[in-house]
This record gives structure tokens, sequence and C-alpha cells, in this order.
């Protein structure tokens, strides 16, 4: 018999075991930290007792919502969990009146999500860090610019950027700030807005400093051609590609603005 019930603290066990084959990123924090946003968006199916699939939805206010975390058990793919688990998402949000609803999409997730009303927005790269000494600037914490950040966004996410200021690194120059975190396979930058490509290698080689022994991930959207810039530059290299979607949640939204050329990196797929 399967169900479909809220995720809590108790089953991260079990979505780390998900997440791992899947090949994916997060760690056990970043599933704490999504419980911690939005404990009543965060999605399991269960499937003979055990959860079997995943999927959360985390609110910037009711102008935005980022959906990520779909995963699936590898045995039980193909059996239309993930489409019921995305509409109760989608059931959710709507009824909370979110106007608009994004995530990043894999080429195996995609077909479902066009199918929910989706559709293409733009892509996102990930790109890869092999360890390297690099010499950076010395960066204190700084106060965060919480204006700039929606004027680049496009939606007020000052609750995820204040959790990830508490429980990551954190630094801000002229002009913009970066955060980074733990990954389960490679340590994570991002995000990072910035005005100036000048502010974005500053944040950039302070991460990498920080990280000199590890291999480091970097989500980009590629329209900002001045991060792609910096990735070369660094000598990262392009991992994969994912397509940023987006569907309406009310009739009528408001048109969404954002400011992707001050966007260096994303927060992370789960985040936008």
């Amino acid at each position: 018999m399967n169900r479909i019930r809220w995720l809590s603290s108790a089953d991260i066990p079990s979505v780390m075991r998900l997440n791992r084959a899947a090949g994916w990123n997060q760690t056990e924090q970043d599933w704490e930290r999504l419980l911690r946003l939005e404990p009543h968006g965060c999605f399991a199916l269960e499937a003979g007792g055990a959860v079997v699939c995943t999927t959360t939805a985390v609110c910037y206010g009711s102008r935005l919502a980022w959906v990520g975390m779909v995963l699936t058990d590898p045995e039980h793919r193909g059996k239309g969990y993930a489409t019921r688990l995305m509409q109760v998402a989608l059931d959710w949000l709507r009824g909370r009146g979110v106007e608009w609803i994004k995530l990043d999409a894999t080429d195996m997730g995609r077909p479902i999500y066009l199918k929910l009303g989706f559709q293409d927005e733009a892509p996102v790269e990930r790109w890869s860090w092999t360890p390297r000494p690099v010499d950076a600037p010395s960066l204190s914490p700084g106060t965060l610019d919480f204006e700039l950040d929606l004027e680049a966004f496009g939606a007020c996410r000052k609750s995820l950027l204040e959790d990830l200021s508490r429980t990551g690194e954190m630094a801000v120059t002229d002009g913009g700030y970066a955060f980074g975190r733990p990954g389960a396979n490679a340590a994570y930058f991002g995000p990072c807005v910035a005005t100036s490509i000048t502010s974005a290698r500053k944040l950039l080689q302070w991460f990498l400093n920080k990280h000199a022994g590890e291999a480091v991930y970097w989500d980009i959207l590629p329209d900002n051609h001045d991060a792609l810039q910096l990735a070369v530059e660094f000598g990262f290299e392009r991992r994969r590609q994912l397509m940023r979607m987006v569907a309406r949640g009310v009739a009528q939204p408001e048109p969404f603005r954002r400011r992707d050329e001050f966007v260096y990196a994303i927060a992370g797929f789960e985040y936008g």
C-alpha cells in the first residue's frame, strides 16, 4: 500500500539513501535546511513502509516557489510516483496562491514536468574544479544586501540566505556576496550575486582558496557570459546541463523580473 505524507527529520537516513543512489551532492544538512525552511512543503511517498520518492518546495513569499529533490528509488521508477508527488506539491503551492513555480530539470525529469505544464526558461550548467592552490583577497562576512539579491533573483529569499549565513560560509565584497557549503561529492559554491565580474572574481577566489584541497561544484546560468569567463579562467570544466523550467501558479501572475547578469552562481538545484 502506498501513501503520501510530509517528510520529517526522522526520514533523513532514508532520503540520503535515495540521494546516494542518484549520485547527488546534497548532504544531511541540506535536507535539514529544507525541512526548516518549508516543513509542510517536503513530501514523501511510501511503498511497503519505505520512502521511495521525494519532492520538496520552498516558497519565497507568494511571488515564487522552487521545486526540487524529486528523487525516486531506482527499483520503483516507471510507476508514476514522481508525477503523483509533483502534483501534490503543485496543488499545495497553488492552494497557497504562489504566482510562479520554477525548477531545474534533469533530462529524466523534464518530460514529466512538460506534462505538468512547465515550460523551458533557460539552461543551467554544472561546472567542476580540480583542487589546486589559489591566491585570494581577505574578505569578511560583512552584511548582506537583500535588495541586491531581490533585484537579481526576482523574489525575496531572505530566509534562505539567513539560514545559509548561519550554517555555511559567507563573504561580502563591494557589489556582491557569495556562500559556500559542504557537499557529498564536492564543496558547493553558491549562491553568488555580484554587480561586476571584478567583485565575482574576488568572491570566487575567496571560496577556492578555502577549498584548495577539494573538488568544487559551481552551477551557472550560461546567459551570464562573465560567469562562464571566470569558470574558464579558473580551470573549471563543464560537466552537465539541466533546464530551468517555469509554470504559472495562478491564472494571471504579474510578470517576473530578474537580473541573470548579476547571478554568478545559483543557490542549488533545490533552491534556484
